[in-house]
């Protein structure tokens, strides 16, 4: 079949092509699946037996990916990944995210301010914000996001859609310096708090046990990496995709305006019509049958989430923005064992936001924008907008 567009409104037309023509289709050449039917794609995340999240088998191996793999989860199985996700969840408790809502509220409208009425959404809010918050978490300088914005754009802007081996194999040798230089940065700061300790989420990593024994530096990067990497993206990507939404529907930003109520609902309209990341990666276990179709063993699978958001089997008029939407269970976040640990977070994040940017200003008209390739993700990397105070 052919390879998805790299804009937003091609991708969905490909999607929807896709799920027309068959909900799981086999690629032997390549040793891939891709599930495009929401039935299809919500057993791929919650059989974990089947369909394994450790991908190391299908991709080559590289010594700084190794050293990131020990310690993220979302690329581990049971009873590991149950182990070792149980150790972080304790830092996103509904009562610890409860209690970030003053200083987000605090940081967003120090971020407005020093934004004035021309400014680039993504530089001036949707980055910093969820940075700055994880970054206090994990006790990391928020000096530094400048880095943090460097890696997280090279490692998301791999080509996706092409699994051959010797894409693979070009994908691994562009990131692995970018690998190199995010792991060493974080070594430093672990060993640091493990020399002097303070009132953090990473001091209290490296004094956590998991099966009776302390965590390695390994598996410590892992989880701060996979938090401060994947831990921001996702409110970033939101944050922008809302703003783009509501200027697309004027209406619905009206709506949202009288009654902030409204809000988290719309959150969640607006995670499942832009899906931030349109699919995620599994590999079959054994051989199995799924949607009436034979895979083999070991065959990478795409559960294209972005798809099964938009299928009309589950969704009655998928391909409108309806806030008022319910139930609205989208996959944006996953499901199962691997639902996103930041989701509550996130969520949180973009109510703050949107909250405040109302408070701030009459109207946000969007005036330019530059965004990743949306097969990989659908986020803007840029975002102009004129906005009119209040």
């Amino acid at each position: 079949m052919t390879r998805p567009s790299t804009t937003f409104e091609g991708l969905h037309e490909w999607l929807r092509s896709a799920r027309e023509e068959a909900a799981v289709q086999v690629d032997h050449d390549n040793r891939t699946v891709q599930l495009f039917g929401y039935p299809e794609v919500y057993t791929a995340l919650t059989e974990t037996g089947d369909f394994s999240s450790d991908l190391n088998e299908l991709a080559p191996r590289s010594t700084q990916g190794d050293v990131f793999a020990e310690g993220n989860f979302i690329n581990l199985d049971p009873p590991r990944h149950d182990r070792l996700r149980g150790l972080v969840s304790r830092a996103f408790t509904p009562k610890v995210i409860a209690g970030l809502q003053p200083r987000i509220t605090e940081v967003t409208d120090g971020l407005l301010a020093a934004a004035g009425t021309e400014f680039d959404v993504v530089d001036a809010l949707a980055y910093p914000l969820p940075v700055i918050v994880i970054a206090e978490l994990l006790g990391i300088p928020t000096d530094d996001r400048p880095l943090f914005r460097k890696w997280a754009d090279t490692l998301l802007s791999q080509q996706a859609g092409d699994f051959s081996q010797e894409q693979l194999e070009r994908t691994r040798a562009q990131v692995e310096p970018t690998m190199r230089e995010l792991n060493e940065y974080l070594l430093g700061h672990i060993r640091a708090r493990r020399a002097a300790p303070v009132d953090d989420l990473t001091s209290q990593l490296t004094a956590a046990e998991a099966d009776g024994r302390a965590l390695t530096d390994g598996e410590i990067i892992g989880f701060a990496g996979l938090l401060l990497i994947a831990g921001h993206i996702t409110t970033t990507a939101l944050l922008g995709n809302s703003i783009q939404i509501m200027n697309e529907h004027p209406e619905i930003a009206g709506q949202l305006r009288a009654d902030r109520e409204l809000i988290p609902q719309a959150v969640e309209e607006f995670l499942r019509y832009r899906s931030p990341f349109p699919m995620v990666g599994r590999r079959t276990t054994r051989e199995l049958s799924i949607g009436g179709v034979s895979i083999p063993q070991d065959y990478m699978v795409l559960p294209w989430l972005a798809s099964a958001n938009r299928d009309a089997s589950h969704f009655d008029a998928p391909d409108t923005v309806d806030i008022h939407r319910k139930p609205n269970k989208h996959l944006s976040f996953g499901k199962g064992i691997h639902f996103c640990i930041g989701a509550p977070l996130a969520r949180l994040e973009a109510k703050v936001a949107l909250n405040r940017l109302f408070d701030h200003y009459q109207h946000i008209d969007v005036v330019g924008g530059e965004f990743f390739d949306a097969k990989t993700m659908v986020a803007a990397k840029q975002l102009a907008v004129q906005a009119r105070p209040r």
